[in-house]
């Protein structure tokens, strides 16, 4: 009878081995591939907005500093459940935690698409009233130009109030949904896979993590050359291109994508065990020796905070941070930190916008090159710094160094930046005089007697190198037109007999375009300064964590991590883009007015706002040189103070002063 219970017993050990070592949500390589899938789709849906924003901005009629604060909204909900992170981090089913935070952050992805869907048509300025011969935008009275004049309603005022609160709410759920993902996504793979792969695949992840972004403002390249209103009118009666300065893009599509991609991605993490055997060893013969292994496996690798209950973890949080903040390396080295990511919010959400305006390319082209070109290459920083590091084994002291010089080139490369672009074009009426004089009434005397519409926009470009509001602004009085497709639509060739350009009735034409900037040559030359910056400043990014993991104590590192993440969230990421926002707004010398309220800016005076924009940046890696620089010379002093200090008793205790009691330096 034993032998038979033991055999019985042994061959439903078998069975359970085979039935696990076949079931793939018992293998961290399959957990592995779904991460992996799972941050892409997550880094799509959140770095969407960023190549979209200035596409949003025309569409809405926001300003820089409202965009700038509806990109950082998100980091809102992430800041206040990050830190609680640390704590829950093994007490909780990770992979369901993490399914439900991706669920809330495509469900936020959802919501922002959904704006498109309860937003009336996007009506822009046309040449043409109803496709027909009666023109409204040109120089003569009509009934039309009455109707056009007319305020928008209400209705259209809380239309627009509810399409922004619902764009902030999901920004709200989608820096929630994202709380969860990466930290207990890399816990558990440190947690279940051998030591030996551990590192390697964590690795793998981080990859993802940096190529994320660029596939973001890849796929808004590929969404903002469709029409915004794709789903609501046929092609045959769109009668702009996407050069004209009124072409909206579908901007809404790639949240769509994006957020349909990451809810089916985490359909898998409802699946995985909480607990799996540890990667590569044999698994236990029974349920309750697995357990027990378990346990034993996470207790060797979980710190002092684990045990503790989350009153206790509330209550000693004030201390440990003090601790932490009270060694100058690592506060010096955040603080450098901070400076770059502000200086990188600044690049990812207005650098599109910027290349737009100052070198006269569509947004889907700009996106293309962010994309294509800066992100990459900063990614390929990262690696060559990491690399570098490795291969010279740095102690903590030329890690300093490396990222010093580095922030020195890079302000080097990024200080001729600020004189490579374009002036504003002449805009009559803007930034240039009507030739003809003005009234006293300040109207131009050429359009005296035409009626045109204080808020038309339909820029057209004079045959005198000036750009003009509206062909009604510049004194058209006739067009000429061409049938084009299936539909015979009637398109503008050029307006003719423009009373604002010149007398003579030969050169007094205009086209249906902006004038644009005369200096698209430059694009080339600053596209390359502004990648090798990117390029060189990468470097300090992996001897900057390098130096926050030897300045802490051992059994402080984890939660200084999530110290240092939530100072870059509140610091940076947060106020970043609402500043340079901000700092945007104010180089505006032209306003769009919607709903008796200052909307979008049309033009910018380019000078001011690459000198702004570009000059905040530059400020910002600036004040990171210096922090490095000084960890730098803190460390200088304390190796001189050691030079001829044979006893290494001495040697230890200058050095627990300086780091802070840190177990893990190589400065001596």
């Amino acid at each position: 009878m034993t032998a038979a219970s033991a055999l019985m017993e042994s061959s439903g050990e078998g069975n359970t081995r085979r039935r696990c070592s076949k079931n793939p949500f018992y293998s961290i390589k399959f957990f592995l591939f779904c991460h992996g899938l799972l941050q892409l789709a997550q880094l799509l849906v959140s770095g969407y907005l960023k190549s979209s924003i200035s596409t949003i901005e025309k569409r809405y009629g926001l300003s820089s500093q409202t965009s700038g604060m509806l990109t950082s909204f998100n980091e809102v909900g992430n800041t206040v459940l990050i830190v609680f992170v640390s704590f829950f981090g093994s007490r909780v089913h990770r992979p369901r935690f993490i399914g439900i935070g991706a669920l809330i952050a495509s469900l936020a992805g959802f919501l922002m698409a959904s704006a498109h869907l309860i937003t009336s048509p996007y009506e822009y300025d046309h040449s043409l009233a109803n496709h027909q011969d009666n023109n409204t935008d040109i120089c003569q009275l009509s009934p039309l130009i009455a109707q056009f004049s007319t305020m928008p309603s209400k209705g259209n005022d809380h239309e627009h109030k509810s399409i922004l609160a619902l764009m902030f709410i999901g920004q709200l759920l989608l820096g929630i949904g994202g709380v969860p993902i990466q930290p207990f996504g890399i816990s558990y793979i440190d947690d279940y896979a051998s030591e030996r792969n551990s590192p390697l695949y964590i690795g793998m992840l981080f990859a993802i993590t940096t190529t994320g972004p660029a596939l973001a403002f890849m796929m808004g390249s590929a969404m903002l050359r469709f029409y915004v209103d794709i789903d609501k009118v046929s092609h045959d009666r769109i009668d702009i291109t996407t050069s004209d300065p009124r072409w909206v893009g579908a901007w809404w599509l790639g949240f769509l994508v994006s957020a349909s991609f990451l809810a089916v991605t985490c359909i898998p993490y409802f699946f995985f065990p909480r607990e799996m055997p540890k990667e590569g060893s044999e698994l236990r013969t029974s349920e309750n020796k697995t357990k027990k292994g378990l346990i034993k496996e996470g207790k060797t690798k979980a710190d002092s905070l684990k045990d503790l209950t989350l009153l206790e973890f509330i209550k000693s949080f004030p201390k440990i941070l003090l601790r932490t903040l009270r060694s100058p390396i690592f506060l010096l080295v955040v603080l450098a930190e901070v400076n770059l990511s502000a200086m990188v919010a600044g690049l990812a959400t207005f650098m599109a916008k910027f290349l737009e305006r100052q070198f006269t390319v569509t947004a889907s082209f700009a996106n293309l090159l962010i994309g294509g070109v800066n992100i990459p290459v900063a990614v390929l920083g990262i690696v060559t710094g990491g690399a570098i590091m490795k291969r010279l084994h740095m102690s903590l002291k030329r890690s300093a160094l490396m990222s010093t010089v580095s922030l020195f080139i890079c302000v080097l490369l990024a200080t001729p930046l600020l004189f490579i672009g374009c002036s504003t074009q002449k805009v009559a009426g803007v930034n240039t005089e009507y030739l003809n004089g003005y009234l006293d009434n300040k109207t131009p005397e050429c359009i005296s007697n035409c009626s045109c519409r204080t808020e038309a926009f339909n820029p057209v470009c004079g045959s005198d190198g000036v750009e003009y509001r509206s062909p009604c602004h510049a004194g058209c009085r006739n067009v000429t037109l061409e049938t084009m497709g299936k539909t015979k639509e009637p398109k503008v060739l050029t307006y003719t007999d423009c009373s604002c350009i010149s007398t003579d009735p030969s050169k007094a034409i205009a086209t249906p375009s902006q004038c644009g900037s005369s200096c698209s040559h430059l694009l080339l030359p600053f596209m390359v300064l502004s990648a090798l910056a990117g390029f060189v400043a990468s470097f300090s990014h992996t001897p900057s964590f390098m130096m926050i993991l030897r300045s802490v104590p051992r059994e402080d590192k984890s939660l200084a991590l999530g110290i240092q993440f939530m100072m870059l969230r509140v610091l940076a990421w947060m106020p970043g883009p609402v500043l340079f926002g901000s700092a945007i707004d104010t180089a505006c010398i032209s306003w769009e007015t919607k709903f008796s309220k200052r909307a979008s800016c049309r033009y910018y005076d380019n000078d001011l706002f690459r000198q702004r924009y570009l000059g905040l940046q530059l400020l910002f890696e600036c004040g990171a040189f210096f922090c490095f620089l000084m960890v730098f010379i803190i460390l200088s002093k304390l190796k001189k103070e050691r030079v001829g200090k044979k006893n290494p008793e001495i040697c230890k205790v200058t050095e627990q002063l300086v780091l802070d009691k840190s177990s893990n330096s190589s400065v001596c």
